[in-house]
């Protein structure tokens, strides 16, 4: 079974910091664009930031940019993920969804792209 597993949110001071990781089981990363989304109550998901299968390739949104470094690792036997971030605001606080698309050796960033969704890890920010 394909299975992604976001871990690493929790509860963070205004100005504080984060860092969500992803991993799969029943299959590889290494082959796929690993992005990070984030929903808020009432809002649609929308993406944070993405990383290309050998991590060459990254974006962020703008939202985020200059807060968050997206990296990978696909030395280990299972490949992980990260999202760091700092500086967090009260309007960060949301879920926070790894979702992975490929095969592919092109970077997507797009919620209709992704073909496996991790179920989500909470990230509340505090003022």
């Amino acid at each position: 079974e394909v299975q992604l597993q976001a871990s690493g949110g929790g509860l963070v001071q205004a100005g504080g910091s984060l860092r969500l990781s992803c991993v799969a089981s029943g299959f590889t990363l290494d082959d796929y664009a690993i992005g990070w989304f984030r929903q808020a109550p009432g809002k649609e998901r929308e993406a944070v930031s993405c990383i290309s299968y050998n991590g060459a390739i990254t974006n962020y949104a703008s939202f985020v940019r200059g807060r968050a470094s997206i990296s990978r690792d696909n030395a280990k036997n299972a490949a992980t993920v990260t999202l760091a971030m700092n500086s967090l605001k009260p309007e960060d606080t949301a879920v926070y969804y790894c979702a992975a698309a490929g095969p592919t050796t092109s970077l997507t960033c797009r919620t209709e792209s992704m073909n496996y969704w991790g179920e989500g890890t909470q990230v509340t920010v505090s003022s």
